[in-house]
């Protein structure tokens, strides 16, 4: 769903922000690490520097993270349409899940709040954020890799 924000550049590279601590999240995290061969996308935790200051920037809670998002293109996009905009941007054959877009957002999004809502009884939760190995510094933000503090 389109959010109104602040203006990004048009030509900047998508952010995907993520609960840093959530395994279901730190697993779609490393799902997009491996396809996402041209690093499409720039990632950060919400708990981090980096996505604290974006939520900020974009009117979102900053201490309640029940959704991924995907700024792009000048518009925060949360729950399904987040996904969607992931995947359009992954090689074939990941980008095909983008047909699942006819499916109304009303129910793809009460499908997506139901596993929102169970993540961490059914995926587990971490104590700490995921770090970026070396390798994958490139995928991340400048800031993605350092806690914010309460």
């Amino acid at each position: 769903m389109l959010r109104p924000g602040a203006m990004s550049s048009p030509d900047a590279p998508p952010i995907v922000l993520f609960d840093g601590v959530c395994h279901l999240c730190s697993a779609w995290v490393r799902f997009i690490l491996r396809t996402d061969r041209h690093a499409v996308f720039r990632l950060a935790p919400v708990q981090s520097i980096a996505g604290q200051a974006l939520l900020r920037q974009w009117d979102f809670p900053a201490d309640r993270y029940d959704t991924i998002i995907v700024i792009a293109d000048q518009h925060a996009y949360t729950e399904s349409d987040a996904v969607l905009r992931i995947v359009a941007g992954l090689p074939r054959p990941w980008r095909w899940l983008t047909a699942t877009r006819w499916v109304p957002r009303r129910i793809r999004n009460s499908l997506y709040r139901f596993v929102a809502r169970h993540r961490y009884r059914w995926f587990g939760r971490g104590q700490t954020c995921r770090v970026p190995s070396a390798s994958e510094r490139r995928h991340f933000l400048p800031g993605a890799d350092v806690v914010a503090q309460p």
